[in-house]
């Protein structure tokens, strides 16, 4: 059953009295479970599409369904609240509050979501716990290395289990080991059932997923299956 059902998709903006194209185009869908790369380069319209397909954005034309619903022409705040429930994002730069605690951090989806404040503790510990962070609960991002920061972010999209999981850039600021690690723990959570889209422009995170689309000139230039066995 497809999670994301994306048809005819284009994305135009105002710059001056110029229109750019951004997306021109695009259709595709997105099974549940499944695990996917979307690259291309900058300019492509990778972006574009993040955004639109995480409900941070509306198309310009064309209809986007998320869970059998059409999104696409939903109001800002509606989308809000379609976000807070369904997507998990992920970024490069962790966008950890810095003076808060790591639990503090992961419970800050419940907070918007009006979870009562013993459910917010109980759930944000156990998703922390899924990443291996149990014993840095207390620590605040200055005080965790660069891997367990991401971790940390990894913990605020899955705990108000979301149907789709989205990651900008994952490993962009770490180390290639740290990276591998991060990278084992997103193969973890697919393996456990979740959907993840990984935006990337490094071809070595690209073939961690089971499928590729590439975005070129607002376009899907191809859309590759890894061959299973």
């Amino acid at each position: 059953m497809n999670i994301i059902e994306v048809k005819n998709i284009t994305k135009h903006y105002l710059l001056g009295t110029q229109t750019v194209e951004a997306l021109k185009g695009v259709s595709f869908g997105i099974e549940q479970g499944e695990f996917i790369a979307i690259m291309g380069p900058s300019g492509s319209g990778k972006s574009t599409l993040m955004n639109i397909i995480g409900c941070l954005d509306s198309p310009t034309h064309g209809t986007y369904h998320l869970n059998n619903q059409e999104v696409s022409t939903l109001e800002a705040d509606e989308l809000a609240g379609i976000r807070n429930k369904e997507i998990g994002f992920v970024f490069q730069n962790f966008h950890l509050l810095a003076r808060n605690t790591a639990l503090d951090n992961v419970m800050l989806p419940l907070k918007y979501a009006g979870v009562d404040k013993e459910d917010q503790i109980k759930r944000a510990k156990n998703t922390l716990s899924q990443v291996g962070l149990e014993s840095r609960m207390d620590h605040q991002p200055s005080e965790l290395s660069g891997g367990q920061q991401q971790r940390v972010a990894i913990a605020r999209a899955l705990v108000n289990h979301p149907s789709i999981l989205f990651a900008d850039e994952p490993t962009g600021n770490l180390d290639s080991q740290t990276g591998h690690d991060v990278m084992q723990l997103f193969h973890d959570l697919h393996q456990q059932g979740q959907t993840i889209i990984i935006i990337t422009h490094e071809n070595e995170v690209a073939a961690e997923a089971q499928r590729t689309i590439f975005i070129k000139d607002g376009l899907i230039e191809s859309d590759t299956r890894k061959e299973t066995l």
